[in-house]
Formats: C-alpha cells, sequence, structure tokens
C-alpha cells in the first residue's frame, strides 16, 4: 500500500446525516428520486440534496449503499453523506460497500445504525487521484452489468409488444378483416390468422380460435429435491433474487446450507412468484436448479407454447387476477388451482409455434447477458474490497478483467 494512503476513522474522511421526513400526502410527481434505505422507489418535484450523493439504509434495511448522480430526496430511513470532505463521492459509494453495517447496528428486530457509531469505523482512503482511479474503474464494470441489463428490457419490450399484438389485440386479424395485410409479417405466417371475429364469453375472438384456461396450456412441475440432495454447485433462486416486471433474473444464490427441501426446476421453465403476486415476479429461468416454494414452477404442456405461456404469466392482467385470488392477510399467497383457471383465448399450435419462432432468439440472448452480467457482478464483487482498501493495484485488476 502506497504512503499516500491515509488511515483514520470514517468520520474523519465523511459526514453522515439522516434523512428527511415526507409524508406521502405531501408527494408531488416529479423527476427527483426519493431513496428509502431499500433503494429508489418513487419521484417527487422538490429535491432535498443537490447531487452527486451516497445514501446507505439507516433503519429497517441496512447493508445497502446508492449513489445518486442527480439531486435528490433521502426519506427517513436513511443516512446520506452530507460532507464529502473533498473526497470522490463515487469512490465514496464503494467505499462504503465494504464497510459492515452490521457491526454497528443496534441488534434490534427491525435493525438500525446510529451515525455516530458509523464515524467511529476504521478508513484507510487513498489519495484523491487515486480514488478517481479505481472510482471509474469500478463504475465501468457497473456501467457494462447495467447495459445487459438494459438491453434485456429492450428485449422483453419486443417481445411483449408482439406478444400484445398477435394475443391480446389481434392485429393480424383486424388487418385482413380490413382488407389489409398485417404488419411485418410475411404470407405464410398472415395465412394462418383468420380474417373474422366471433363472439365469446371472453367477447371477440378470433374465428376458430379456442376460449379456455391457463390450465390448458400451462402446467406445474411438483419435483422437489430433499435437503440431503442439496449442495454447493446447485444454483438456489428465492423470491428476493427476482427482481420486479422483469423477465430476466438478475441474482441467485447457492443451495448450500439450505434447510428445507426446495422445489427443483428446468432451463426454460417459467418461476412465477406467489407470495404477494402483486410484486410481479416472474422469470425465464437461465439454468437449472431449486427455487423456493414460494414460487411456483410452470412449463407448457406442449413446447410450441412456450411463449403464449411465459408472456400470459408475465402480464399485468394475469398478476391483477392472481392478486384478487391470493389468500392471507399478511401473507398472501396465489394457488395453482386458482391461477390455472384464468380464461384465455388459445391460439392454433401453428401460431403459437411461429411466436416461439420470433422470441426465442430474444430470449436465448437474455439468457447469455443474464450469465454475462453476473460474471462481471461476481468479478466486480471481488475486486472491490482488495481494491478499497490497497491490497490489490489497478493494474493488476486490469488483467483480470481481461482475463474474465
Amino acid at each position: 500500500m502506497s504512503s499516500e494512503w491515509r488511515t483514520g476513522r470514517l468520520g474523519d474522511f465523511i459526514e453522515l446525516k439522516r434523512g428527511y421526513d415526507l409524508p406521502q400526502a405531501k408527494r408531488i410527481a416529479g423527476a427527483v428520486p426519493l431513496v428509502s434505505s431499500s433503494g429508489i422507489s418513487d419521484s417527487h418535484a422538490e429535491a432535498m440534496v443537490k447531487g452527486p450523493g451516497v445514501v446507505t439504509g439507516r433503519y429497517g434495511t441496512i447493508g445497502q449503499v446508492f449513489y445518486v448522480q442527480g439531486d435528490f430526496w433521502p426519506l427517513n430511513t436513511t443516512l446520506y453523506v452530507r460532507d464529502f470532505k473533498g473526497n470522490d463521492p463515487k469512490f465514496i459509494s464503494y467505499f462504503l460497500k465494504t464497510v459492515d453495517f452490521f457491526a454497528y447496528s443496534d441488534k434490534a428486530a427491525v435493525p438500525g445504525v446510529n451515525r455516530n457509531h458509523l464515524h467511529e469505523a476504521s478508513a484507510v482512503i487513498p489519495s484523491l487521484p487515486e480514488q478517481r482511479s479505481i472510482a471509474n474503474f469500478l463504475g465501468a464494470l457497473d456501467d457494462r452489468i447495467t447495459l445487459l441489463r438494459e438491453t434485456n428490457a429492450t428485449l422483453e419490450a419486443i417481445a411483449q409488444a408482439l406478444f400484445k399484438s398477435w394475443f391480446v389485440d389481434f392485429d393480424p386479424v383486424r388487418a385482413k378483416q380490413a382488407g389489409r395485410a398485417p404488419e411485418g409479417m410475411d404470407e405464410a405466417t398472415a395465412a394462418l390468422f383468420p380474417d373474422a371475429f366471433e363472439e365469446s364469453e371472453l367477447g371477440s375472438v378470433p374465428r376458430g380460435w379456442r376460449v379456455g384456461v391457463l390450465g390448458d396450456i400451462v402446467q406445474t412441475a411438483k419435483t422437489q429435491l430433499q435437503v440431503s440432495e442439496l449442495h454447493a454447485e446447485l444454483h438456489y433462486v428465492g423470491l428476493e433474487h427476482i427482481p420486479r416486471k422483469s423477465l430476466s433474473l438478475a441474482e441467485w444464490g447457492s443451495a448450500e446450507g439450505l434447510e428445507s427441501a426446495k422445489a427443483a426446476f428446468a432451463e426454460d421453465d417459467i418461476l412465477f412468484g406467489k407470495l404477494r403476486p402483486y410484486f410481479h415476479k416472474v422469470v425465464v429461468a437461465p439454468f437449472s436448479g431449486v427455487c423456493s416454494t414460494d414460487i411456483l414452477v410452470c412449463q407448457p404442456i406442449t413446447p410450441a407454447y412456450f411463449g403464449v405461456a411465459a408472456l400470459h404469466l408475465f402480464s399485468v392482467p394475469l398478476i391483477d387476477y392472481a392478486d384478487r385470488l391470493s389468500n392471507g392477510a399478511k401473507m398472501p399467497r396465489v394457488n395453482w388451482k386458482d391461477l390455472a383457471a384464468y380464461p384465455l383465448c388459445v391460439p392454433p399450435e401453428e401460431i403459437a409455434n411461429l411466436f416461439n419462432g420470433a422470441i426465442e432468439p430474444m430470449i436465448d440472448r437474455m439468457k447469455a447477458n443474464t450469465h454475462q452480467a453476473q460474471t462481471l457482478a461476481t468479478l466486480r464483487d471481488t475486486l472491490l474490497p482488495r481494491l478499497i482498501s490497497g491490497q490489490l493495484r489497478l493494474p493488476e485488476a486490469g488483467v483480470m478483467l481481461e482475463d474474465a
């Protein structure tokens, strides 16, 4: 470690301050992010703190650190850096990720952290140029991860738009009914769609298409692995790993150390969070593994209906339906029997299979991006504490990145 690194208390290098109350009734829609102890969850019209800023949890959820580029409002459950004392804000955000916040918590049922206690944490900080170099290196890794996840979001939006056009709005049928060729579709595909509608209990549906329920095209896998069958190499997906409103898995863990039987799933199974379904946690599995029993493992009954099944399970109308039928005051869950009764219009197998052909390249790209993002995140998490402590220098970290 260079002699340019300074040793002291955290409070010697930054000053933390408690966030501010903002009752729901006083929140006005705007572009300013509201930062809580668990993340950026909403926006407001007025800023309380000038950016860039760094925020961490003070009460409830602790240990997470958020870097905010612009102006923001840190809520009362947070601590934010009021004074960086000449240090680089982005570097400080990475430095705080290495602090063991639980060592400074009050050990209550709902954990909390006192800023004065955190100020006493030991800190070793490099010179400002070194801070910026480290922050730029780690930031470039984060930017690559963000780009991969943004690419997945774009691919998901394209798949959703096509699903809605074919199976919700029935655009190809409407075009043929009006004597027009369906947009973006070759003649062979267009010929499979009817040119008229018929009335059903679901309203107007394409002529010849069957009205049914989700259970006609989707089944649940009920295989479980016992504790003795769980091991370190087996991937584990809990509800905490599944992002909201994203078909792509963000992270996962290991099955090692789990203390109860878990549901088994295969690659391309659809994982549906049945606990608090309004959280909208639905992903296509990018690998085989086990998952929480609060996740339904869904599979198309025939491969042709994979895409239709996945996009129905991911759709807002189905999530709303699941939410209405969930049971339990504090921990509402939807059961498969109720979910399977969700009414829908079942397209012919030929059309469903063509939809698969259209979206499967997107799904494959999304899975590849998910694995790459996880590789980069693992590397970042490995390098971060070593770079922040000075145990590893940037040239060595660059070589490790190239090797990865």
